[in-house]
C-alpha cells in the first residue's frame, strides 16, 4: 500500500543565487564611498594647511609692514640729520669765508682807496668805496680780477664825487663780484 500524506509540508525554497553584478555594484559603491571620504579628508586637510599658511603669511606681512615703517622712519630721521649736518658744515665753512674775503681784500687794496660799505650775500660781494684817483680804482679792480678767490668782477660805477678835506677831489665807485666756491 501506498502512503499518501495530504498534510501540507513546509518546503524550503532553494536560495536563489545573488547576481554578481549586484555584489560587484555594492562593492564598487563601497569602494567609491571610501575613496570619496579619503579625498574629502585629503582636500579638507590641504585646505586647513593652506588656511594656516595664509594666516602665517598675513602675520609675516604685518610684521614686514612694521619693519618697513621703521625703515621709512629711520630714513626720514637720517635725512633730517643729513640736512642738519649739511647746514652745520655749510655754516662752519662759510664762517671763515668773511675772514678770507676781508684778508684778501686788505691784501690787494692800493693806497688811496677805502671802503664805505661792503655787503656779503651768499657768494656775492658788493663794495662801495672812495678813492683819491680814478687810476687807483682801476688798479683795485684789476687786483680783484687777478685774485684767485674772486670771479665775475664788475665795476658798476665810478664817478667823481664831492671834495674831501682840503679840497681834494674824491672818486666814488661801486664794484660787485663773486667768491669762487
Amino acid at each position: 500500500m501506498i502512503k499518501v500524506n495530504l498534510l501540507p509540508v513546509k518546503r524550503r525554497k532553494k536560495a536563489r543565487p545573488v547576481p554578481t553584478f549586484l555584489v560587484s555594484g555594492i562593492l564598487l559603491t563601497f569602494i567609491v564611498a571610501i575613496i570619496m571620504a579619503y579625498t574629502a579628508y585629503f582636500f579638507s586637510s590641504r585646505l586647513s594647511d593652506r588656511q594656516d599658511q595664509f594666516a602665517a603669511n598675513e602675520r609675516k606681512i604685518a610684521e614686514l609692514k612694521e619693519r618697513i615703517k621703521e625703515v621709512e622712519d629711520f630714513e626720514r630721521r637720517n635725512k633730517i640729520f643729513e640736512d642738519r649736518n649739511a647746514v652745520i658744515e655749510k655754516l662752519s665753512k662759510n664762517k671763515s669765508l668773511p675772514v678770507k674775503v676781508l684778508d684778501e681784500l686788505s691784501a690787494i687794496i692800493p693806497l688811496g682807496i677805502w671802503y664805505q660799505r661792503m655787503e656779503l650775500k651768499g657768494n656775492n660781494i658788493s663794495i662801495d668805496g672812495v678813492g683819491f684817483k680814478n687810476d687807483e680804482i682801476v688798479t683795485f679792480v684789476n687786483n680783484v680780477k687777478k685774485s684767485d678767490l674772486f670771479q665775475e668782477v664788475y665795476l658798476r660805477e665810478s664817478k667823481r664825487g664831492s671834495e674831501g678835506r682840503g679840497g681834494t677831489p674824491l672818486y666814488m665807485f661801486k664794484i660787485t663780484f663773486q667768491v669762487k666756491a
